[in-house]
């Protein structure tokens, strides 16, 4: 057909009509001749645009490429293309207003008779029915906008290749011009738009549509996302085909695929125009009005497992309703990136009301702290409440692994909420904790209380019994672990913070080790065995002794320093590296003459006020300049009294403040 075409109708042909301006009526010859110039037009022109559209059809570019060739030689190129989109588009917009229309949803399953709002209100039988149908309806109508949009791009990639063959004009040139926006441009946005449209209008004049739209637009994004990624698809064969062919098809349509690739919408964003997005604009409304029924879906069951007024948390049952909501609503969304990350925020907002509610379960009053014997109401209440928060922690956990697709924004979102359940359960458990650790230094600085100054006793007595102060610290560790510790189920968050009380244990006992004085030979080896049993001590507040780390390895290596002389002291490879300068210094003073005093002798202060001050000062430059200060005062007073030499001690610890002073 089309080489019949082309015969008739050369670029310039006479097929064209006369100049305007020219006035040729009366003249009978020139009549009949323009008549049956008219008509033959005609019949060239119905005979392009329905080889258009079957070229159109069946995806054929060089029937279309015919086609448009021949309307470019009537002059009518541009008119023709502005009609074919014109109608396209009306044909989408039928479509879009028959598959929402109510009555044609609800006439298979109504037969009603009488007022017209009764004929399109869907009984409750129906309801289902009514879904069905329309769902298949849109299913129906995503297909033809898919074709609708195929068979422009079609049209568009043919235009953007073909040239006339004489005046090499490119044809999408003809068309387009002034800088106007692209044929797909324009057909995509009044879709859209359409869309939109069509669907607020149709949402606004019934409910039963409204709450379909709403309550499974999980479905209705699935439908628009498949569509755009078939449009994607096609775009990308399309291209593949028209963008470098060889042969007959490059020699009809006459162009090189670079000047094809600035004319893909689907595949490209053009002039901040997101297509996508523009496609997607429609759905916000419905978006919107999900993911805030998504919300109470989520909220509904906590409010209902934390009721007004009561005192305990929700049971694991209770806890599984909880997660199977989370799960479920991640799940439905697991579909699309975007609706998962916001559905994973309102899951977010779930688990801090949670903690919110689980919060104001708590126990804060005094009782919360105390160790003086077993658990009271309140702080079993407590640990409820931290073992609620736990299995909520591990179960949430278990949901973000089992989603495999789930965008790293929402699971970051998601895992970001567990921090804050990982906070309160720290906050629920620092009073108790904080009082077992308080225990523990009043329980070791009693140390004081007891005479460290003996000689070594008569005969053998190897094993050496620990001291009065140690047996009280392992009985209240033993107890608190018991009492205390065991009824969690987080046992590595609790291991995590009691080895922390372990650590500080340790570093208190080796303090208040190094401050004993006078200290006897007896004494010495007393204190060995409570370094032996103070391992044994914080055993049960952590896994092994050894992950103690830095405190466990000063523990081991100061018990040798105990025997050692003061010149093997100083001198230690352990001095510095692993035992500060500050803390052998002290143990030293335990060796000096009372004239030499210790820090806090000097300053007239207390074991328990020099403790504290210790711990408001852990910079060692801090605690060296009170020893030097001590070191001075001595010198001053040997001096002062016209003494003729210093204690043999006194250049080993200068020595040491010296080296101390110069690696500070």
């Amino acid at each position: 057909m089309h080489h019949h075409v082309e015969k008739f109708v050369p670029c310039g042909s006479p097929w064209r009509s006369p100049p305007q301006g020219v006035d040729l009526s009366g003249i009978e010859v020139i009549e009949s001749e323009l008549l049956l110039i008219s008509r033959a037009r005609l019949e060239v022109e119905n005979q392009a645009k329905r080889l258009l559209e079957q070229g159109m059809e069946i995806q054929n570019p060089s029937q279309v490429g015919t086609a448009l060739q021949v309307f470019y030689n009537l002059g009518s190129l541009r008119e023709t293309i502005g009609g074919v989109v014109s109608g396209y588009h009306g044909v989408i917009r039928e479509n879009v207003s028959s598959a929402l229309d109510i009555r044609g949803l609800t006439q298979p399953t109504s037969t009603t008779r009488g007022a017209p709002g009764r004929a399109v209100l869907p009984t409750p039988g129906n309801t289902a029915a009514f879904r069905a149908a329309l769902w298949t309806n849109l299913e129906k109508l995503m297909d033809q906008i898919c074709a609708a949009c195929k068979q422009m791009q079609h049209l568009q990639k043919v235009l953007t290749k073909k040239r006339d063959p004489v005046t090499h004009v490119c044809f999408i040139d003809d068309i387009i011009k002034d800088g106007q926006p692209d044929l797909l441009y324009t057909f995509w946005s009044d879709v859209t738009n359409t869309l939109a449209l069509e669907f607020s209008k149709a949402t606004t004049g019934s409910s039963f549509l409204k709450q379909a739209m709403e309550g499974e637009y999980p479905k209705l994004l699935r439908l628009y996302n498949d569509l755009w990624r078939r449009l994607q698809q096609y775009s990308a064969s399309l291209q593949g085909a028209l963008g470098g062919g060889s042969g007959a098809l490059d020699a009809s349509l006459d162009i090189s695929t670079a000047e094809m690739d600035g004319h893909d919408l689907f595949t490209q964003t053009k002039h901040d125009y997101n297509p996508e997005k523009a496609l997607k604009a429609s759905l916000q409304p419905y978006e919107a009005a999900y993911l805030s029924k998504s919300l109470s879906r989520l909220f509904d069951p906590i409010n209902l497992v934390f009721p007004a007024g009561g005192h305990a948390p929700p049971s694991p049952d209770e806890l599984d309703s909880i997660i199977k909501t989370i799960s479920s609503e991640l799940g439905v969304a697991s579909g699309d990136p975007d609706l998962t990350l916001a559905v994973a925020k309102n899951a977010a907002k779930t688990v801090q009301l949670f903690c919110v509610k689980s919060e104001q379960l708590l126990c804060t009053q005094g009782e919360a702290s105390q160790v003086i014997g077993p658990l009271t109401d309140g702080q079993r209440r407590n640990v409820a409440v931290v073992n609620s928060l736990f299995r909520l922690q591990l179960a949430v956990s278990k949901v973000i692994s089992g989603l495999s697709s789930i965008p790293p924004a929402a699971q970051q979102t998601l895992s970001s909420s567990l921090e804050g359940v990982q906070v309160l359960m720290t906050a629920a458990v620092q009073p108790l904790l904080q009082s077992v650790s308080d225990s523990l230094e009043a329980i070791i600085i009693t140390m004081h209380q007891e005479d460290f100054s003996g000689p070594l006793s008569s005969g053998d007595h190897p094993d050496v019994p620990c001291s009065l102060y140690m047996r009280e610290l392992q009985g209240f560790v033993s107890r608190a672990v018991a009492d205390y510790f065991q009824h969690f189920q987080c046992v590595d968050f609790i291991y995590g913070r009691s080895e922390v009380i372990a650590q500080r244990a340790i570093r208190l006992f080796l303090r208040h080790a190094s401050l004993l004085r006078p200290l006897g030979e007896g004494g010495k080896m007393r204190l060995a065995a409570d370094f032996a049993q103070m391992e044994l001590t914080v055993a049960p507040l952590c896994r092994r002794v050894s992950d103690l780390g830095k405190p466990y390895r000063m523990l081991r290596s100061f018990r040798p320093l105990l025997f050692q002389t003061s010149e093997l002291i100083s001198s230690s490879a352990v001095v510095g590296e692993l035992i500060p300068y500050s803390t052998l210094l002290s143990f030293l003073f335990s060796r000096a003459p009372a004239e030499l005093r210790s820090p806090h002798q000097r300053a007239e202060w207390s074991i328990a006020r020099y403790s504290q001050w210790l711990d408001d000062h852990p910079s060692e430059r801090d605690r060296l300049t009170l020893i030097r200060a001590a070191l001075e005062a001595y010198v001053q007073s040997v001096r002062s009294r016209q003494g003729k030499e210093f204690a043999p001690i006194y250049p080993i610890m200068l020595q040491l403040l010296q080296r101390a002073a110069s690696g500070c």
